[in-house]
């Protein structure tokens, strides 16, 4: 498959995007305000039949004030749009956060360390390489990650957006990340709606980073043995949480790598000490009104962003880096986490 020129995307396909969301959005505040205008019709029209009002005709001006003023505010989700698309959802923001990775587990000398620094993880998730995530962005992402000095480096599915092809530019650049206990991935959806989980394995693997299908590694740090697990997409694949944790000790420190995190509860039950995920982007499009965070994630999944606990397991949801659809991020920035795990 040939990428699209620059000139296809982003003088032809990404206006395109940006004007049909921002439209989207006109039609829906017009559809508001004719709602509103009626409701107001027919409470004027009420008072005049009971004569609270004065006869005559309205002002003119006052007329085309409002009508001035009601194209403005309709226009300006176009506008809210394109400030989506060309700041929020091509930068992003670091997230750091500092967590005990044993749960509630009682402090033992003779296995922790407490004098060894935290360990270092990186999470990233949901790049969908595409038409809208070129390599170059990815490239710089992944220079930002190496920049955090990973000591674990690890992936949440989603990889690519519409086409097996954009997975080995994603790959290639991913593969630029140097982490001392290794690169770890999990397929997503996408992975599973456009290609065969054995040939996107197969890219994965042949650039040094390991797909944790259902399988775990026991990794040996500073900080003493650590298990990461991984497992399948939980809707479009063959996850099988027991067998990703198969002969580890409930005792044991352990990560888990799951696209979706609904498998939280289940992780939780197993002692699972923390468990990584994306897939809902934290909304992409958010609005937070009055102190409520809303979105189509939000009415989803309990788990559309950030961090959980359930006794001493703990979720966290990152927003992704890429978009689906339209090209556009509100109020969801793009995220790399950084972890200090102790």
């Amino acid at each position: 498959m040939q990428h699209a020129s620059p000139f296809i995307v982003y003088g032809l396909i990404y206006p395109a995007a940006i004007w049909s969301f921002g439209s989207l959005f006109s039609c829906l505040f017009l559809l508001l305000t004719d709602l509103v205008g009626w409701c107001a019709g027919l409470i004027r029209s009420d008072d005049v039949a009971s004569g609270t009002l004065a006869e005559g005709a309205p002002d003119p001006s006052r007329r085309r004030f409002v009508q001035t003023g009601l194209s403005a505010l309709a226009a300006a989700p176009v506008l809210i749009s394109g400030y989506g698309a060309s700041y929020e959802s091509i930068g992003y923001q670091i997230e750091e956060v500092s967590l005990p990775l044993a749960g509630n587990r009682p402090f033992d000398p003779a296995q922790d360390r407490p004098f060894e620094p935290p360990l270092r993880v990186v999470q990233i998730s949901d790049i969908h390489s595409g038409l809208f995530m070129t390599p170059a962005r990815m490239r710089r992402y992944a220079e930002v990650v190496q920049q955090l000095r990973p000591d674990l480096f690890v992936m949440t599915g989603d990889f690519i957006s519409n086409s097996i092809a954009y997975l080995a530019p994603c790959v290639k650049e991913m593969a630029r990340v140097e982490a001392r206990y290794g690169s770890f991935a999990v397929l997503g959806n996408h992975e599973h709606w456009h290609g065969e989980p054995e040939e996107v394995i197969a890219v994965f693997e042949a650039a040094g980073i390991t797909v944790l299908q259902n399988a775990h590694r026991l990794l040996q740090t500073d900080r003493g043995p650590v298990a990461l697990a991984g497992i399948d997409d939980l809707r479009f694949g063959k996850p099988d949480l027991e067998q990703a944790l198969e002969g580890l000790d409930a005792a044991l420190p352990t990560i888990l790598l799951s696209h979706r995190p609904e498998i939280f509860p289940q992780a939780a039950a197993r002692n699972v000490a923390l468990t990584l995920s994306g897939l809902y982007h934290g909304g992409q499009v958010k609005v937070s009104l009055l102190g409520l965070e809303l979105s189509l994630a939000h009415l989803l999944t309990p788990y559309p962003e950030g961090l959980y606990r359930l006794g001493g397991s703990r979720l966290y949801v990152n927003r992704g880096l890429g978009t689906v659809g339209t090209p556009v991020r509100l109020n969801a920035p793009p995220e790399i986490t950084l972890f200090h795990l102790t």
